[in-house]
């Protein structure tokens, strides 16, 4: 290799990891390298460079981590499967099964044909979370990788930069952060923000590169006043001055609406010391020397974050009026702030904090492993795993006085999942600060959350509007998706009994010949395949009896088909309760309750939805009459449906007070409400009340008659 072309050797790298691998160790680097460079020759990067640059440049970034053998091979060869004609048997004969299972947690699918970009980039992401489950030195080697593709950015075209920075900023530097690896993140923020944003990010760095020789003499100043008041009490201590990166300002400039000079007017201050005790000796100094800020003290010493990261927060009132930022944490806090899980293998002492870290990480690798089993697909998979990457923001006390980590915006249905799956699902309620409280409220730190369960209980489909987790999304929608599955082979199964009754067959009955055949023409594999496909209203049910009843020839519609605009006639309609589920449904095009007639209508992953035979739904539909289903009400239904109410009243104060307490007397329920002016005397009003029958929204239309500011009422027309 030239000297002139500046690149790395591996000589170099073999020199670097000298200091702290055995010869063997090194050997065996240098041995992946010869690997590598074979593999991949004669392949170019689009700079022009041989392509084992690279892989030798990832594995420098991390050999400056102190990552062991085994990563930086793995580092060497990450490509190897997914570029070349090497398998992931020949890695493991020549560099062990560990190595092997590194680099084929990093290949990416390419033997899968996708619908989508989105779906192939969802799924090779979703297969490389799944094998840093089982190591998590693979997530260390693609966030090495990512940072040297940032890096490396200018020889691509601009729409691939933009996308390739934009996942960067999305994904690899939020997991970077949420493992804690601040050195990468910070590196993988920067580059992002700069390739994304250019105008952007070359503006706020020409603000700072002229505001900071301002600041010097300021900084100066603070730093010796810190110096001079933590000799006075014998603390050894040593003070770094920070800067905040680009990507953090533009980020907060962003997020709270404010201008540049607001966002960048901090003085910063690192103090690193020797015990946790000295930490807070120091913060009483500092909280000494200057006035602290209300609500600015943050402990995470004693409450660390998600990540594992330590340290003491406050914000002091410094001099000429400008806010000083102090953190306060030991040397070993300081390193797994800075290598977050990678301290694990970088400093070898065996400190709590770094262990502290790598416990945490595997804890939320955990949960990720839980939301992968229940994800439909691997799209919705990442959508979750997005959300769960958000910093964490509020901490909240169990009864028992246990600590949980919760993003801010987090509800008592994301702390119950949070706890237990089972806990999530047969949650009903909750105690916020012991009292009861809706579980859509937005918890706050410092409060203490009761989760109320019951037996038998399920998670409402209403709660994904406000859950925030991704946990508690995932659990969520799979539960439902179950259920409505469930629905469906019932529902389906009732259907298609009734159809087959017609050819004087039913399902208990039919040869198993039938059965296979039916699903062959159909490409389904089980019966409760097709009676969920029936249910969901994806197939007609008649279809599907003729298939089974073995009729090829086009047969007359029976009667009952005839004539669905009237009250069904059929031996056998489907009765309609009021509880069904989610595939059973009510629109508000008609609201149609008991004691009208109904018919339904089969609807592609809706199943049934029923409506009023005039309904301007239906008669857009007289042409699909396959799909129309007899159904008719049972009897002694004790459920409410809504009703639309159209209302004339006179515009004086207290009109609605009054139509609400008459409402209120029949025993109704108004679940929603519209008032619009007509003119200074009159006002038109629609209600949606919760009625049980006719019966109940005739003794209620009568009652609001005789109010004397009812000028007119009557029910919406279908």
């Amino acid at each position: 290799m030239h000297a002139t072309t500046q690149l790395l050797a591996i000589d170099d790298l073999c020199n670097r990891v000298s200091s702290f691998f055995t010869d063997a160790q090194v050997d065996k680097v240098r041995r992946a390298y010869e690997f590598s460079a074979e593999a991949h020759s004669g392949q170019l990067r689009l700079s022009g460079e041989p392509y084992v640059q690279h892989p030798l440049e990832v594995a420098n970034i991390l050999a400056e981590m102190h990552m062991d053998q085994d990563t930086l091979v793995a580092a060497m060869l990450h490509d190897v499967i997914e570029d070349t004609e090497t398998g992931k048997e020949k890695i493991s004969s020549e560099f062990g099964s560990e190595v092997a299972t590194i680099v084929d947690g990093l290949s990416k699918l390419t033997q899968i044909e996708f619908d989508s970009p989105a779906e192939k980039q969802a799924s090779n992401f979703q297969k490389m979370l799944m094998a840093m489950a089982d190591d998590i030195r693979v997530i260390l080697v693609k966030l090495a990788d990512r940072l040297h593709n940032m890096r490396t950015l200018g020889a691509l075209a601009p729409d691939k930069r933009r996308r390739i920075a934009r996942e960067t900023l999305e994904i690899y530097a939020p997991i970077a952060q949420r493992l804690g690896i601040n050195g990468i993140r910070l590196e993988l923020e920067e580059l992002g923000f700069a390739t994304l944003y250019p105008m952007r990010y070359r503006v706020i760095k020409k603000e700072i590169q002229r505001i900071r020789g301002n600041r010097k003499e300021v900084i100066t100043k603070i730093n010796n006043r810190l110096k001079h008041s933590l000799r006075q009490e014998h603390l050894v201590t040593h003070i770094v001055g920070r800067e905040k990166h680009l990507f953090s300002i533009y980020s907060k400039m962003k997020e709270k609406r404010v201008p540049f000079s607001e966002v960048n007017d901090v003085y910063a201050f690192r103090i690193i010391v020797d015990s946790v005790d000295t930490c807070y000796r120091v913060l009483g100094v500092a909280h000494n020397l200057y006035h602290p800020v209300p609500g600015k003290f943050k402990d995470y010493i004693a409450i660390p974050k998600a990540n594992g990261y330590q340290s003491l927060h406050t914000v002091l009132f410094g001099p000429f009026g400008v806010p000083i930022e102090v953190q306060i944490r030991t040397n070993e806090m300081d390193q797994v702030a800075e290598a977050g899980i990678a301290a694990h293998w970088l400093y070898k002492s065996g400190g709590s904090a770094a262990k502290s870290a790598h416990k945490r990480a595997r804890e939320w690798l955990r949960g990720v492993l839980e939301m992968h089993t229940q994800a439909g697909d691997s799209q919705e998979f990442l959508e979750h795993v997005r959300v769960d990457l958000f910093p964490s923001d509020i901490y909240v006390f169990t009864p028992k006085g246990e600590i949980l980590e919760m993003p801010r915006g987090a509800t008592a249905v994301d702390v119950a999942y949070a706890i237990h799956t089972d806990i999530g699902d047969t949650c009903v309620a909750c105690r916020i600060n012991r009292r009861l409280a809706p579980l859509r409220t937005p918890l706050e730190t410092g409060q203490t959350v009761e989760i109320v369960t019951a037996p038998g209980a399920r998670p409402n489909p209403a709660w994904l509007t406000f859950v925030i987790t991704g946990k508690a999304r995932a659990m969520i929608r799979h539960f439902l998706k179950n259920l409505k599955a469930d629905e469906a082979q019932t529902l389906g199964r009732r259907m298609l009994e009734r159809e087959l009754e017609y050819f004087s067959l039913s399902l208990g009955t039919l040869p198993k010949d039938r059965f296979d055949a039916t699903l062959g023409n159909f490409k389904l594999n089980t019966i409760d395949d097709l009676l969920t496909e029936i249910g969901l209203g994806d197939r007609p049910a008649l279809l599907v009896a003729r298939s089974l009843a073995g009729v090829q020839e086009e047969l007359p519609k029976p009667k009952r088909r005839r004539r669905l605009l009237r009250r069904s006639t059929a031996p056998n309609p489907l009765l309609i309760h009021g509880t069904e589920g989610m595939v059973v449904s009510f629109p508000k095009c008609c609201y149609p309750i008991p004691g009208d007639p109904i018919i339904g209508i089969l609807t592609a992953g809706r199943g049934i939805v029923i409506h009023q035979p005039s309904c301007a739904n239906v008669v857009e539909g007289r042409d699909n009459k396959d799909k129309w289903v007899d159904v008719e009400w049972a009897h002694g239904i004790d459920q409410e449906f809504n009703v639309e109410l159209s209302l004339d009243v006179v515009n004086k104060r207290g009109v609605l007070a009054t139509i609400a307490a008459a409402v209120a007397e029949e025993n109704g329920n108004i679940e929603d409400v519209v008032l619009s002016e007509r003119d200074e005397k009159y006002a038109h009003m629609r209600l949606i009340v919760a009625l049980k029958d006719r019966k109940h929204l005739a003794d209620l239309i009568r009652k609001l008659r005789r109010i004397k500011t009812v000028v007119r009422v009557m029910r919406k027309k279908a």
